[in-house]
């Protein structure tokens, strides 16, 4: 499978994996999440611990069924001084025996030209990855299981980045040093940063140096992630206007083909990942 196309997609899902979670209130500043996380001792209250927000995470992501938002993501090449901005929407909705997901890009910016429309679309069921570009107008699709073995999308993109508040705590500190880290621009007390570095041994140790999380502790929600490649590149993404459990149409999930595209590439499970 094109790595780059996969990179995008599992970088959001990434990110919505990490962010998809229900409001509730917060603590005791300045630490602001659950009172069970925060320090008892209101005159000294200490930071809270990186292992005890991934806890939190993961159970509220066990009640996730779905999310939607605006989507901005913006891949910078320091090597090249170059930079694209796109802007779209992102679904993501959990079935009883999968899950499906939606990542409509619409405009692209790319460095200091004006935006343009730009339209391209992921759509994933479990089973299949669908990719259409409506520049080349070549559509693909993907097999990412078996037919009869869905996987849920936070699972599928696992392959190529860890995922927060799914992955267990045990393994991800396997594969990352995991720290809090003190704000120190902007309003600190806004959010919590936690830094993930690559371990020597990581599986993800010839892809990635580190990923950043702000998580906005008004809503407990992510304001930004940014994931540093082993090639230098740069991955920010934003999500906007967030929407938590919210009911989604189940059409936003179907797609057709346009007529004017070329014939749909099928890449089966087998083919993947040979040249």
């Amino acid at each position: 499978m094109d790595k780059s196309l996969i990179t995008q997609a599992a970088i959001l899902l990434l990110w919505t994996a990490g962010g998809c979670l229900a409001s509730r209130p917060d603590c005791a500043k300045p630490c602001q999440i659950p009172e069970s996380v925060c320090s008892k001792d209101k005159e000294n209250v200490k930071p809270c611990p990186a292992d005890e927000i991934l806890k939190q995470l993961n159970k509220k992501t066990l009640d996730l069924k779905s999310y939607s938002a605006q989507v901005e993501y913006k891949f910078i090449q320091p090597l090249f001084e170059s930079e694209a901005l796109r802007k779209g929407a992102l679904y993501y909705q959990k079935l009883d025996k999968r899950s499906k997901l939606r990542i409509n890009f619409q405009t692209l910016k790319q460095d200091d030209e004006k935006e343009q429309k730009y339209a391209e679309h992921y759509i994933f069921d479990g089973v299949w990855l669908v990719h259409l570009n409506f520049q080349t107008k070549v559509p693909r699709k993907y097999q990412v299981s078996e037919p009869n073995k869905p996987v849920n999308a936070f699972a599928a993109a696992s392959k190529n980045l860890p995922i927060i508040g799914f992955t267990r705590i045990e393994d991800l500190k396997k594969q990352f040093d995991v720290k809090l880290v003190e704000q120190k621009n902007g309003k600190p007390e806004n959010f919590i940063q936690l830094h993930l570095k690559v371990k020597p041994n990581s599986t993800y140790k010839d892809d990635y140096i580190s990923i950043d999380f702000w998580i906005d502790k008004k809503l407990y929600l992510p304001a930004k992630i940014r994931a540093v490649s082993t090639e230098e590149d740069i991955y920010e993404i934003k999500l906007l206007k967030p929407k938590v459990n919210k009911k989604i149409n189940s059409k936003t999930f179907d797609f057709t083909i346009p007529k004017d595209f070329s014939e749909l590439e099928i890449v089966p499970l087998k083919k993947q990942g040979k040249k």
